[in-house]
């Protein structure tokens, strides 16, 4: 272990590891702060320039865009009452009440600095979770990975936000995409039409960054929102009364940090799905829950919420890392930085490359304490993020998104290809069906195809294999018990409670 750290603060030491370290940061901090740009979207557009750099640094970049990304969110929420990224829109209403009546300050304190805590509770979740997964996980074969797989996509359905119908036809679509170019057990062409650039498949990188980078442009530029004026923060005493509105409701802290990590750690969750759910058990256990969302608005649902979303962000690295399931959509872009890199996540990264993890340990501590100096600068230019019209931001993510798609592999049909997902994810999210199962329908498609395949040639399709191992059926009850929760949960009566 000390060995392992030792390397990794050598890894540390690399001179171009502090500088993507912060520009990634002010670049997620701009990100965040502009009303419907999202994290995804943020790193979507940073793959690119991840390409130049070595494996850590690569990782660095994205972690801490993504921690000040989600933070930075909280700042349009409070002042124009427009959530910046999915997790701040659940406290949003809470958030925007406070700052009318006064309190601007508290509200984004309190944001900054649970959101650095949640991290770092994260990130403790990881270092302790993931190298037990690891030697767990080193016993699998492939009927495990195939249920491991079938889990992710099952549960991205039923976590899914929106009619769950929807979400699973949005997965199946993802599915149907992923078997474009070469069979994997047959060595076949499918859905090529004849083309030679699909032999190799849909190239995921483009079709991330049409779905979340291009959509994103198509409705800013179709459906125009007007951006009301952003009230004006005060921030002199603003950590003093984060310090005591912390300790009043250092329940919600502990609550958010527990809900969050054990979100994020499943398969497609992410922070904003993370962040509703640490509001209802909040809004449940909290005697002042009636207060959530009215009058002046509530600072309890920002602490415990607030610190969910960043904590479920660590988290998510934890299926990603050890099984190389995405744990949310922008570990789910990490996954193919990784691979171009050379790092294959799984189980066996742990022996292998045990001083890359030590380091993606340390980044996110490094990360989230960078929060606070650069998170209290954002508050106190917010007036100025929040200002930039999307006339002059808009052409500029366009050219991004080109560029990063043609960075791939320097062609056209990748520029296609984002062109088409931008114009697929757009009428998607016009007609309500969701962006994330179609992400783990594309990486999680060929991962349960492939494994499947590996177990039934090898046993001359004996299925019995899958149901009989002990942690194969393991995990065949697991997958069953989740796909089955929605309509378990409508057999228990609800407790009715009245309405203050």
């Amino acid at each position: 272990m000390l060995d392992n750290l030792g390397t990794a603060l050598g890894m540390l030491a690399d001179p171009t590891l502090p500088l993507a370290v912060l520009a990634s940061a002010v670049y997620g901090l701009f990100i965040g702060a502009i009303p419907g740009l999202t994290a995804t979207l943020a790193t979507a557009l940073l793959v690119p320039f991840a390409f130049f750099l070595e494996p850590l640094p690569a990782i660095a970049s994205i972690i801490t865009m993504s921690a000040m990304a989600i933070f930075a969110g909280d700042l349009p929420s409070a002042l124009v009452r427009m959530p910046g990224t999915p997790a701040s829109a659940a406290y949003t209403e809470d958030a925007y009440r406070l700052t009318q009546s006064g309190h601007g300050a508290r509200v984004l304190g309190v944001g900054l600095v649970g959101s650095a805590i949640g991290g770092i509770a994260g990130a403790v979740v990881l270092m302790a979770a993931a190298p037990a997964l690891a030697e767990f996980a080193l016993r699998f074969t492939s009927y495990e990975y195939f249920w491991v797989a079938v889990l992710g996509l099952t549960a991205s359905v039923i976590i899914s936000q929106g009619s769950q119908v929807k979400g699973a036809l949005s997965l199946l679509l993802g599915v149907l995409l992923s078997t474009v170019g070469i069979d994997v057990a047959l060595g076949y062409a499918r859905f090529t039409f004849g083309s030679t650039s699909l032999l190799q498949g849909i190239s995921f990188i483009p079709a991330m960054i049409g779905l979340f980078g291009l959509s994103e442009v198509l409705r800013n530029v179709l459906h125009p929102a007007g951006r009301p004026d952003a009230a004006r923060i005060r921030t002199r005493g603003m950590f003093r009364d984060t310090a005591r509105t912390l300790w009043r409701y250092r329940k919600g802290v502990a609550s958010g940090n527990a809900i969050g990590a054990a979100v994020g750690a499943l398969p497609g969750a992410g922070g904003d799905i993370a962040a509703w759910v640490s509001y209802a058990a909040t809004k449940n256990a909290s005697r002042e829950g009636h207060l959530f969302g009215r009058g002046q608005g509530h600072i309890e649902p920002v602490v415990s919420a607030g610190s969910a979303n960043n904590a479920a962000l660590a988290s998510a690295y934890v299926p990603t890392l050890v099984f190389g399931i995405p744990g949310d959509t922008i570990t789910a872009i990490l996954i193919g930085v990784l691979l171009v890199k050379g790092v294959q996540p799984g189980p066996e990264l742990f022996t292998s490359q045990s001083a890359l993890l030590y380091g993606i340990y340390l980044i996110f501590i490094v990360a989230n304490l960078l929060m606070l100096p650069l998170g209290y600068l954002a508050v106190r230019a917010s007036g100025l993020l929040l200002r930039v019209r999307s006339a002059v931001l808009m052409p500029i993510i366009v050219a991004f998104c080109v560029v990063g798609a043609f960075a791939i592999n320097n062609g056209q049909l990748e520029i296609v290809v984002m062109l088409l997902f931008g114009v697929l994810g757009y009428l998607m999210e016009r007609t309500g069906f969701p962006l994330a199962p179609v992400v783990l329908g594309l990486v999680l498609g060929p991962i349960v195809e492939k494994n499947f395949m590996q177990s039934v040639i090898k046993t001359d399709w004996d299925l019995t294999q899958f149901f009989t191992r002990p942690i194969s059926a393991t995990l065949m009850v697991i997958t069953l018990l989740v796909l089955l929760y929605p309509a378990l949960r409508g057999l228990v009566p609800r407790r009715r409670t009245a309405d203050p």
